[in-house]
């Protein structure tokens, strides 16, 4: 593949819903660039970009894929460097990562299906981030599809920056072509995206006399010149309108709507030319980061001219091919066999070939510019997010925003002796995958696995089975109980030993009761008088509490909020022994607590869920059956409710999938711990009972 300058580069995102068509239309695209001789499949697995075995087997992305093209632009070639993502939620990871690289959006819309959940998301995201996009119409070859119904719905929900650049030609119920609104011309498919002018049919006058009308609108206020023009009645240029239109795409005020069917390769090259025409090229926008030897803030354009500076906003780890870091270079231009500095990690890496990855194809390049996507391999030390550059002028880069995973299951191998295998397959998965955490839980003696939901889990345990030959079983986790007590109580404990020779002697009666902080597992005072218990004992009876509260007499839990107070005792000068007093502190300690109305308490989590306005009766309803306290409401002012609620934890299993049927997929929720509270009777009865039967089996 040839080099090509930050002025001819646009990176480009790819988003829509799962199913809308992304993969198929990159790769109508590629057969238009001539990258491939036929059209790949989702089907049958010949795609560019789904190239993992999961993605095949599953027919949808599972991860972003770099796919550069080539293409003749008006000024000259250009390279268009398409990032496919994945459009099912629980991928969100892969999205962020390629959005923070990407200078524009292509927001693939499914004609037929309409503006879907996954439309409504990429739209938030551009508007976030604000990225220039063009919206492509595809599935147009489908008899019920209506374009017609479908911009109405989208200027509905997203507003007067909706522009249709193209309106659709049926002949006897077929897509054929389309109209030019902007050079006022007819085409006609012949081949593919190839076309031919035609007649503009009468049925489309009326509708292209109002889209033409708004564009024209939209050109004459971008300066008073225009505007002036505009109500004297003259015409605009072709050239005036074009550049008027891209500065208004560029700024985000305008989003063209362009279409075609991706099946049959119809639509792909004028996509690719409003890509060329409307999408900014890197050097529109600027690298912002902070110079590390100085602490300051840190702006350039994106400049091959000046010294190298790059970021890491994806790792792929292939268990055949290695592991490739994939950058974006700020500034300066990335070169073969050349020494880079880790300012992230304090650490030089070197640089030996410069790749592009086309789906799994690796292209060696001779030089990488400002601007441009690429590839370097086997980096030692450098992960997701790392920024590299020279050493004499360390820049890091902000790494991308990516979401924060709260679905979690426990995870056991399935064949014993395979723990070191799972968790360093686990380390590459996670290498990959920012959403992916894997967090030991060692008071409940587990091992969880995180992810945003249940179906990225699911790709989890096939990819580890698959690619790494190990297997491992999910399974509900246990959730951190606590133990405390309600009331005083006082106990004695004797410990007597008598084994020949000198024996063991330890007596203490002690109180108990609550601290009235949770936070703290106990708190130990002495009240002896007289000697009754020598002082140098003092340390072992509280040794004997400390012990004794990390598994309580209840459910084995932890104990929390008591107060133990040493009020008395006796020794024996010869058989009293530290371990004797910190054995007779434990007896006082499981005697009182069980008469001292032992209770559980349960983690409560802080809780946030976002969600339409439509949703809310059903989100609050749903939130009060899972024993949830309701707190209050607030809108973001987008249409949207954050209802805030405190939730039992354990109630907050399974819950991503039931917010997503409840609103569609398009609530968001977010949560953390917050205290404990004591739990119902029901819940403490099932709770002791069920870990009453695990010590059973586990004696047994």
């Amino acid at each position: 593949m040839n080099v090509y300058g930050t002025k001819q580069i646009r990176n480009v995102v790819l988003l829509g819903h799962g199913g809308a068509g992304k993969t198929t239309l990159v790769e109508s695209m590629a057969l238009v660039t001539g990258v491939t001789k036929r059209m790949g499949n989702v089907v049958d697995g010949s795609t560019i970009s789904d190239y993992d075995k999961e993605e095949i087997k599953r027919q949808f992305s599972i991860s972003t894929s770099l796919v550069p093209l080539e293409f003749q632009g008006e000024d000259g070639p250009i390279k268009v460097n398409l990032l496919d993502t994945p459009g099912y939620f629980d991928f969100v990871g892969e999205v962020e990562e390629a959005i923070s690289v990407a200078d524009a959006a292509v927001i693939v819309v499914n004609c037929k299906a309409g503006i879907e959940v996954g439309t409504e998301k990429a739209w938030e995201l551009c508007e976030k981030f604000n990225l220039p996009r063009i919206i492509f119409v595809t599935n147009m070859d489908d008899d019920h599809a209506s374009f017609r119904e479908l911009i109405l719905k989208l200027e509905t929900r997203f507003g007067r920056k909706i522009a249709p650049f193209h309106l659709p030609i049926r002949e006897n119920e077929k897509f054929v072509g389309f109209v030019n609104v902007v050079k006022m011309k007819g085409r006609r498919f012949t081949t593919n995206s190839d076309y031919e002018e035609c007649e503009i049919p009468e049925y489309s006058k009326k509708n292209l006399d109002i889209c033409r009308g708004a564009l024209v609108e939209a050109v004459a206020e971008t300066s008073e010149e225009y505007m002036e023009r505009y109500f004297s009645g003259e015409e605009f240029t072709y050239e005036e309108i074009s550049a008027a239109l891209r500065e208004h795409v560029i700024d985000g005020s305008i989003v063209p709507i362009m279409l075609g069917s991706g099946i049959n390769c119809q639509g792909a090259r004028m996509l690719l030319q409003g890509i060329d025409r409307y999408f900014p090229s890197p050097d529109h926008f600027e690298c912002i980061g902070v110079d590390v030897s100085t602490g300051e803030r840190f702006v350039a354009r994106y400049d091959d001219g000046v010294s190298l500076s790059m970021r890491v906003f994806k790792t792929i780890v292939d268990p055949f091919i290695g592991k490739y870091s994939l950058v974006k270079v700020c500034t300066g231009t990335l070169k073969p066999d050349s020494a880079s500095y880790n300012v992230n990690k304090d650490t030089e890496e070197k640089i030996g070939k410069v790749y592009t990855l086309r789906g799994k194809e690796q292209m060696e390049l001779k030089e990488l510019k400002a601007g441009d996507i690429g590839a370097v391999a086997k980096l030692s030390v450098t992960q997701t997010g790392d920024t590299l550059a020279v050493r004499t002028a360390p820049i890091v880069y902000h790494k991308p925003q990516i979401s924060t995973p709260y679905t979690y299951m426990r995870y056991k191998t399935k064949t014993k002796g395979d723990d070191d295998k799972v968790a360093t397959a686990l380390a590459k998965l996670m290498d990959e995958d920012q959403t992916l955490k894997v967090v030991g839980d060692k008071e409940n003696r587990q091992t969880l696995i995180y992810g945003i939901g249940d179906q990225q889990l699911d790709v989890v345990v096939s990819k580890l089975s698959t690619r790494y030959k190990v297997e491992i079983e999910l399974s509900k986790p246990k959730f951190a109980f606590r133990e405390t007590i309600r009331k005083k109580v006082e106990a004695q404990g004797k410990y007597k030993k008598q084994t020949g020779g000198h024996g063991q002697y330890g007596d203490v009666k002690m109180s108990f009761e609550p601290s009235g902080d949770l936070e703290t597992p106990y708190v130990f005072e002495e009240q002896v008088f007289g000697g009754a218990v020598p002082r140098n004992y003092f340390p072992a009876v509280e040794k004997g509490i400390q012990e004794s509260v990390l598994k309580g007499p209840l459910a084995a839990y932890p104990v929390v909020g008591l107060k133990a107070v040493l009020l008395d005792g006796s020794y024996h000068p010869v058989d009293s022994s530290e371990m004797a007093f910190k054995m007779a502190a434990s007896l006082a300690f499981k005697k009182a607590f069980m008469e001292a109305s032992p209770v559980l308490l349960e983690p409560i989590a802080s809780m946030k869920v976002t969600v339409p306005d439509k949703f809310t009766g059903d989100v609050m309803g749903d939130l009060n059956r899972r024993r949830g306290r309701v707190l209050g409401m607030n809108s973001d002012h987008h249409g949207k409710q954050i209802i805030e609620a405190d939730v039992p934890m354990s109630e907050l299993f399974g819950y991503n999938t039931d917010l997503r049927s409840m609103t569609g997929g398009i609530g968001v929720y977010e949560y953390e711990f917050s205290r404990y509270e004591q739990a119902p009777g029901d819940v403490q009865k099932k709770e002791v009972e069920a870990r009453a039967a695990q010590a059973d089996g586990a004696d047994s």
